[in-house]
């Protein structure tokens, strides 16, 4: 039976519903369930991209990257799957489903989550303690937005066409111009809207 959008239960029967799943994934945000979607080819090329300048510039390293398989406990009533995440904490390299300390998180956005990871889920990622620096992806223009955790509080950083994102937590650059290599997109078509939403937001 086909569930309906978003449900609302217990976490335990949460984790059951989550862990017995054979052919679909669950988030769980304060009690609401709500089943990831799939993504477009650019979304899933982005996620790739983005996993495999990740893994060479931390090969040498004790952190690991993870994909949207893992689940991110980012409270005892929010669970989560980032398209990616980083964590350099030994606890989280066991074998589990889930981990418990990322550094770096990155969501690639699409038309059906935008809403929730530049909302819901930033506000999360920003309060879990572990998280140093939040990655925003467009995937329907050319467009990043890094939140950087600071002495004094987070800061906001966007790149565009031409630029170099700098993941400084993990000394982490890469250019935009190659991630988004081959992709039909309109460099400035969401430019406008994310800066007014950025205005109107209190983190």
């Amino acid at each position: 039976m086909a569930l309906p959008e978003y449900l609302f239960m217990s976490i335990e029967d949460y984790l059951t519903l989550d862990n017995n799943s054979q052919d679909a994934r669950y988030e769980y945000l304060d009690g609401e369930v709500r089943m990831l979607a799939g993504g477009s080819t650019y979304h899933s090329a982005l996620s790739s991209r983005l996993g495999s300048i990740l893994e060479r510039a931390l090969e040498n390293s004790s952190c690991w990257t993870y994909n949207s398989d893992i689940r991110l406990e980012l409270s005892e009533s929010y669970y989560v799957y980032p398209d990616l995440s980083v964590s350099c904490e030994e606890s989280d390299h066991a074998l589990d489903n889930s981990i418990l300390h990322p550094c770096i998180v990155i969501e690639v956005l699409s038309p059906s989550t935008e809403a929730t990871d530049t909302g819901e889920k930033l506000r999360a990622y920003l309060a879990h303690p572990s998280i140093q620096q939040y990655v925003i992806v467009d995937s329907l223009s050319i467009w990043i937005e890094v939140y950087h955790r600071e002495d004094d509080g987070w800061k906001l950083r966007t790149y565009g066409p031409g630029s170099t994102v700098s993941l400084e937590h993990l000394n982490i650059q890469f250019a935009v111009d190659t991630l988004y290599r081959g992709m039909d997109l309109q460099a400035t078509r969401r430019q406008a809207k994310r800066k007014r939403a950025h205005n109107q937001r209190n983190f």
